[in-house]
């Protein structure tokens, strides 16, 4: 199936985010830590062109440490300044004030130069919809100033928000781009939730992460849902799933939309285990 989302308030934020971002210093940047390629908006990369760059791989607690190193080593070696956190728990945060005058080291030291003492670096905090921008907010800044939801799409306008002397954030709406060249990316992006799920097909996203899961991560599925992997096909292993949780509906009819999201679920929350479905290019066939 083709995976697109592109709903018509996104073209409004991008046009918005072209504009406000002539008034800042700094693009920080939230991915996903368990699709950093995926969950990377190309646009930014064209509009934030000249500006300081801070990534932020959030939900490393969901991705396997591993996989984290290596993209953290990646982005690294591109020169950008990187930092791995977890907003709901608020691991990596105490480093975040850190990396901003680390990726801001130019701009001060050019203020300095000039005469110019004490003006706060102003950022704009970038990220496609439900990668976590809202929650990393509201924890960096200690209190609930960004409106969070755990759908896509909930911040749908923009607010400054001064978080001290030296550093205003600037908000802003969780962009999709219009159209996905590569259609795994769209695939990977439905998989963490950050498309919505009622315009997907349930069965066929659950499939492509049994699939993924056995070839990358053989034993998980054994382990939480007691099936058995090896030498099976997908769509039996989807079954015995179905048939393991009872998501069977009347006639003995197996219920595959439930237990698709049930597998999606687990995934998302993590109870599947850490996983990470993509490694910088040159380091896994995935991408």
């Amino acid at each position: 199936m083709n995976y697109q989302w592109y709903p018509g308030h996104m073209t409004k934020a991008r046009r918005m985010m072209q504009e406000d971002i002539k008034l800042i210093d700094l693009v920080i940047e939230l991915l996903d830590a368990r699709v950093p390629f995926s969950s990377r908006n190309p646009d930014i990369d064209k509009m934030g062109r000249d500006k300081a760059r801070l990534i932020l791989l959030n939900k490393s607690d969901l991705a396997d440490e591993k996989s984290n190193e290596a993209w953290v080593a990646f982005f690294e070696a591109k020169g950008y300044c990187v930092r791995k956190i977890n907003s709901r728990s608020g691991a990596g945060l105490k480093s975040i004030n850190a990396a901003i005058l680390e990726a801001c080291h130019e701009k001060i030291e050019r203020d300095k130069r000039k005469g110019i003492k004490n003006r706060p670096v102003r950022a704009m905090v970038v990220g496609i919809p439900n990668v976590g921008k809202s929650t990393f907010i509201n924890a960096y800044a200690g209190k609930a100033c960004a409106k969070t939801g755990n759908k896509p799409g909930v911040t749908k306008g923009k607010q400054w928000i001064r978080l001290n002397k030296g550093l205003e954030l600037l908000d802003t709406p969780g962009i999709l781009w219009p159209k996905f060249e590569d259609q795994s990316v769209g695939m990977r992006l439905a998989m963490i939730g950050s498309i919505k799920d009622e315009i997907l097909n349930t069965d066929e996203l659950a499939l492509n992460l049994i699939r993924f899961l056995m070839e990358h991560y053989p034993g998980r599925l054994t382990e939480r849902y007691g099936c058995e992997e090896t030498a099976q096909e997908a769509l039996t292993v989807y079954e015995e799933i179905a048939r393991r949780r009872g998501c069977i509906k009347k006639g003995q009819e197996l219920d595959y939309t439930k237990t698709g999201m049930l597998l999606l679920d687990d995934f998302r929350s993590g109870k599947l285990g850490r996983i990470t479905l993509e490694l910088p290019k040159g380091e896994t066939e995935e991408q």
